[in-house]
């Protein structure tokens, strides 16, 4: 039997407590964490290709289709990569000057 290649795990935001940094009813991606496992917590990756912990109580597991977690996973490594390009561009950047006449 071939083995499929462990799937991204995903949660359903219900609620965010006053953290702006997370939406309500929006899907995101769980990072494995097993110590913030067991402090109560969840590792989850935003649209910046960061990860951040917040309490588990603040989400609901979703099983989502195979296809749709697979092209979730890619977007997000997608995000990753542009986000980083983004900034090393801005970090690379020199100031801008303006010329005296």
């Amino acid at each position: 039997m071939k083995r499929q290649k462990p799937q991204g795990r995903f949660v359903l935001c219900v609620r965010n407590d006053g953290s702006e940094d997370l939406e309500p009813r929006k899907v995101y991606q769980v990072l494995q964490d097993r110590e913030a496992n067991r402090e109560g917590y969840l590792r989850i990756l935003d649209e910046s290709g960061e990860d951040y912990l917040y309490p588990a109580e603040y989400f609901v597991a979703v099983e989502l289709p195979a296809s749709v977690s697979e092209q979730f996973v890619a977007s997000s490594a997608r995000d990753v990569r542009v986000t980083a390009r983004m900034s090393r561009r801005s970090a690379s950047a020199r100031p801008r000057t303006s010329r005296a006449d």
